[in-house]
């Protein structure tokens, strides 16, 4: 890979600068160049090129565990031992950030329900008033985000759903797991955010299948949210 790096930056670079730089020397760099590549090398280019994309689109959050994965959801027939290798040769590394990453799309054609709550987060008992949220959490292996669903009764936890990816099922999961916990009564007011999460077709349905009475915040309103989950 040392041979293939050099390769790489050739055009950027003097190839003697480059050969001291990786400690090979240029006669060996151009013995490699006339050499045909093996096949296993030419699958860890590929792979390589997989790796440095999703390590781009990850905004470099990924270790070698959920990049193996990501991967393999590609298709790509890799192990960890390989997806590592290949990462530290080519010095691709996790850097951690605290950038800001957005868990609310409010930017989409759905039907947005009146706000019945008016930020009234009080209840005089157990299963009368139950709000969603979506939040995100920052972990050796990258960002996680975490759907949960709320009595405002007890401010308890009583469904909630974890995903790396913003699915549309990651909300959905939160509450079918509050609704086997609860079973709650029909006129039960349910108060998320505007985002498409929430207001999708098949989190609606699931809603009314239940009975719930659907209340949303205002538009770029957070004090209507106030109750949500730190992130």
């Amino acid at each position: 890979m040392r041979f293939a790096f050099i390769d790489v930056w050739k055009e950027e670079w003097p190839v003697e600068f480059l050969c001291r730089v990786m400690r090979v020397t240029s006669r060996g760099f151009r013995a490699w160049r006339v050499r045909p590549m093996s096949q296993r090398q030419r699958d860890d280019m590929v792979i390589l090129a997989h790796i440095r994309e999703q390590h781009r689109l990850s905004l470099q959050s990924y270790g070698r565990p959920r990049m193996t994965e990501e991967l393999q959801e590609l298709g790509l027939k890799v192990g960890h031992r390989r997806v590592g290798r290949l990462m530290g040769e080519n010095g691709i590394k996790i850097i951690r950030t605290q950038k800001y990453k957005a868990t609310t799309d409010s930017n989409h054609t759905f039907n947005i329900a009146p706000n019945l709550l008016d930020q009234d987060f009080s209840a005089t008992g157990p299963n009368q008033k139950w709000a969603g949220d979506i939040s995100y959490i920052w972990t050796s292996e990258g960002w996680l985000y975490l759907a949960v669903i709320l009595d405002l009764y007890s401010r308890r936890v009583i469904g909630w759903a974890v995903s790396n990816r913003m699915k549309k099922d990651l909300a959905i999961r939160a509450l079918d797991m509050a609704v086997a916990l609860r079973q709650p009564p029909e006129d039960c007011i349910h108060h998320t955010d505007r985002g498409s999460q929430y207001c999708s077709n098949e989190y609606q349905k699931r809603l009314s299948k239940h009975g719930f009475k659907i209340s949303m915040s205002g538009k770029g309103n957070c004090y209507d949210c106030e109750y949500g989950i730190a992130a």
